[in-house]
């Protein structure tokens, strides 16, 4: 299990490396953060070593750059979506957390009224 105490090792470089301006973590939206501050959490708190999730971040990344790789350069890529899907595709491997799960947080968070987002 994880060090609680040890902070993850993010990419400063390679495939897996977030976004950053001026050094610091970019998020273009805040479920980009939400979901970047979930994965940090879990691992401090052991549900899998830091280098576990990276392995899968570098496929998730690596798959969707294959399945894209004719499309303009501009194709719908978004960093912390790769990063979601890698978490999702981690939590349910591991058997903490099942896509059906998932989908269905995500519903019951959609029909929330404007307002009631977080």
């Amino acid at each position: 299990m994880s060090n609680p105490h040890r902070e993850p090792a993010l990419d400063i470089d390679g495939p897996a490396a977030p976004p950053r301006k001026n050094g610091e973590l970019l998020f273009g939206a805040p479920w980009e953060s939400r979901v970047f501050g979930i994965a940090v959490t879990l691992h401090e708190r052991g549900a899998f070593e830091w280098d576990e999730f990276r392995a899968y971040l570098v496929a998730e990344i690596t798959a969707w750059e294959r399945a894209h790789r004719h499309e303009h350069h501009d194709a719908k890529w978004s960093y912390y979506a790769r990063w979601q899907a890698a978490l999702e595709t981690l939590l349910a491997r591991k058997g903490l957390c099942r896509p059906d799960d998932l989908d269905t947080r995500a519903s019951e968070l959609a029909q929330r009224p404007a307002g009631h987002d977080h």
